[in-house]
């Protein structure tokens, strides 16, 4: 985490949460969703429409500032820490979106991802358990991971989709369950 946000946690300890403002893609995009995003819809699933996803965000700063300060809270919920404030995070997918390099497999935050085992949903999409979280791999990935299930370094063992959240304790959205009594 940025030492400026630390200070500024310090400095304000009692700054109330965001939620429904930030979501992730499943290829790793952040979107920006807006008064009118949300009240369109949910970011994710069948409800979601292009309007409630919001709008891509591009500023590179912004996105490394988002990276650098992205974390898990004790309740499964997945956040950015903007300066004394966190900004839950609706998810499309998972909370880590996996990036298959040359030189090994990060998340799409740039951070090197530990890998422990493998994971495909009846859909056909790949996952990393990772130590970090639960990473599903980009979907433009998937044949650099073809070589690391062939040699048997990754064996995927069968998971059903919607039940990953639990499986692996975290928070699709973090704020529908805020509304929840």
């Amino acid at each position: 985490m940025d030492e400026l946000v630390k200070q500024a946690m310090a400095k304000w300890p009692n700054v109330p949460h965001c939620y429904g403002w930030l979501g992730l893609s499943a290829r790793g995009n952040w979107y920006m969703r807006d008064d009118a995003a949300q009240a369109a819809g949910p970011f994710a699933g069948p409800q979601s429409t292009p309007q409630s996803r919001g709008a891509l965000l591009t500023h590179e700063k912004l996105i490394d500032f988002i990276h650098r300060n992205y974390a898990q809270d004790d309740s499964g919920r997945w956040y950015f820490q903007n300066g004394p404030q966190r900004v839950y995070v609706e998810l499309e997918a998972t909370p880590l979106v996996a990036r298959i390099m040359p030189d090994g497999v990060v998340a799409h935050t740039g951070a090197p991802l530990n890998i422990q085992r493998c994971l495909v949903d009846e859909i056909g999409h790949l996952y990393l358990d990772c130590n970090e979280g639960l990473a599903r791999v980009h979907t433009q990935d998937v044949d650099a991971a073809l070589p690391y299930i062939e040699s048997g370094l990754w064996v995927p063992q069968e998971a059903i989709e919607a039940a990953l959240p639990e499986r692996f304790a975290y928070n699709m959205s973090p704020s529908l369950s805020q509304r929840r009594p």
